[in-house]
């Protein structure tokens, strides 16, 4: 049975392809997308600091991950990711940061996860690509799936103002966020 809370060892590190650096200075799209706790979060709205971490797939429990997921540099990791998010979502908040993540599984799918993992901040689902194709977020193919590449975005007043591309280990990104959000 898969450990999805641990990273095996000699996973393959993920280099910067330069898939993000158009990123920086853009808005955030005028898209609603509907998250784990019932509501739709409308991006072109957001006010303030926001963090949205955007992550591959999470795994479930019993069922198998995709055919040679762990070769594939920085698509393991989500469920570490999600709980390292979870783990400083208080000091986050304190910093004036709010925090989604976001991947392309259904909300059905990230609702299971959400709660399996105590997650206490919104999870959405881009099931559609609009958010990706809006911003043109890097994504891989694997398994017959179109996924996201790892990377966070922090936005302010709805300008992307900083990006963490690429990231490994996951766990690792929201000691970045928070060093970033410190001294901005």
């Amino acid at each position: 049975m898969t450990n999805f809370n641990e990273l095996p060892a000699g996973l393959p590190i993920p280099q910067d392809d330069g898939s993000t650096n158009h990123l920086k200075g853009m808005k955030l799209p005028k898209v609603s997308l509907n998250a784990t706790n019932g509501k739709a979060i409308h991006f072109g709205d957001i006010k303030g600091k926001f963090v949205i971490y955007c992550y591959p797939m999470t795994g479930r429990p019993n069922v198998a991950l995709p055919d040679g997921w762990d070769q594939i540099p920085g698509a393991r990791g989500c469920t570490p990711q999600s709980c390292s998010f979870r783990d400083h979502y208080q000091e986050l908040q304190a910093l004036g940061a709010e925090l989604v993540g976001l991947s392309v599984q259904s909300t059905e799918y990230q609702k299971e996860m959400a709660d399996r993992l105590h997650l206490p901040f919104p999870v959405v689902s881009d099931v559609n690509y609009q958010f990706q194709k809006a911003l043109n977020m890097p994504t891989f193919v694997t398994s017959g799936m179109t996924l996201l590449k790892r990377a966070t975005l922090i936005a302010n007043h709805g300008v992307i103002e900083a990006v963490h591309y690429p990231i490994f280990p996951s766990d690792s990104d929201p000691a970045w966020v928070i060093d970033y959000l410190k001294s901005h």
